[in-house]
């Protein structure tokens, strides 16, 4: 059954005002960003938000900053009905939705032949993107945005080696959602490990006033991690990529019971996804803090990997607190 409805605000002045507003009545905010495409994942964390503050922004915005001119932007899925009919449904309901038209066009009127929440950015097809890109779909477009958030050590390696511009994205429009939304609590999956570690770090340095919270990584029955992109994958390429899942937990099994030769585990998750019919982005074993890459684990670490199968690049991890 339906729940409460939404406030839904467009205008980053108007939402600024709103949080204010609550604030000022003793109510405390708690924002959970996402771009939109809802799905189990989302909705854990807005459970889970709801442990923490009175009130419960969510942010609905697929941020062109992050994407290269190589990347999959344009046919990121969208499906803004359905999210506000799921967000309803949600025990508790949120209160505000925002959904900017695009935080990064500072023209009095919007361009012509774009859509919500689109850079309009041209893609190869959702294929692998070119390694070396210098520029975000922002800059292709030459929107007068020049000012960007850099993590410096943490975004370098792993997701920051095959998309050169991801990570300064995410910082930076998380940075604008923070300035705007003002929240006291903001909700991080961990399936995205190194953007978690990454936002709580900007947190840290930049003193923002605000808790970052991972929550775990939520799966479907057959283990595959939740994402948005999952709806692009065939019948065929998602048992397939049930590989990726099966082989970390195994990988795990075996770090409990001694192997803690980080290349062994390595080679042996690496064999069975390839074996499978995915293309390996990355696989690394890293410290859960510094996400610096080790050669036996003494300490916790997290198992991070990103796979091509197909034309979808799907990325997972598993902690293993040894």
């Amino acid at each position: 059954m339906a729940g409460k409805e939404p406030e839904i605000i467009t205008d980053k002045n108007q939402m600024r005002k709103w949080s204010r507003a609550m604030r000022s009545q003793g109510k405390t905010i708690g924002l959970v960003p996402t771009m939109g495409y809802l799905h189990e994942g989302h909705i854990s964390l807005i459970k889970e938000a709801h442990k923490h503050t009175n009130l419960i922004v969510v942010s609905i915005y697929v941020n062109p900053g992050q994407f290269s001119p190589t990347e999959d932007l344009s046919t990121y899925p969208s499906d803004f009905h359905g999210d506000i009919q799921k967000l309803m449904a949600v025990p508790g309901g949120v209160d505000a939705v925002f959904h900017p038209y695009n935080l990064y066009d500072y023209a009095k009127s919007k361009p012509t032949g774009v859509n919500n929440n689109s850079s309009n950015c041209e893609n190869s097809g959702g294929g692998e993107p070119e390694r070396k890109g210098v520029v975000s779909c922002v800059e292709e477009r030459g929107l007068g945005h020049e000012t960007w958030v850099r993590v410096e050590r943490l975004e370098k390696g792993m997701c920051g080696n095959s998309r050169p511009v991801f990570f300064r994205g995410v910082a930076t429009i998380v940075t604008k959602l923070f300035n705007i939304v003002e929240p006291d609590v903001a909700m991080f999956g961990k399936k995205d490990y190194q953007q978690w570690r990454i936002i709580q770090r900007m947190v840290r340095d930049l003193d923002f006033s605000i808790e970052v919270v991972g929550s775990d990584i939520v799966r479907d029955n057959d283990g595959l991690a939740m994402s948005s992109r999952n709806v692009h994958l065939s019948p065929e390429e998602r048992e397939k990529a049930l590989s990726i899942n099966r082989s970390l937990s195994r990988a795990k099994s075996a770090a409990e019971n001694g192997q803690i030769n980080c290349r062994e585990l390595r080679n042996s998750v690496v064999q069975a996804v390839n074996s499978a019919g995915g293309r390996i982005d990355y696989a690394e074993i890293v410290d859960q803090e510094t996400l610096e890459a080790v050669e036996e684990i003494q300490s916790p670490v997290v198992f991070c990997i990103a796979a091509w199968f197909g034309k979808v690049r799907l990325i997972d991890n598993l902690e293993m607190n040894i």
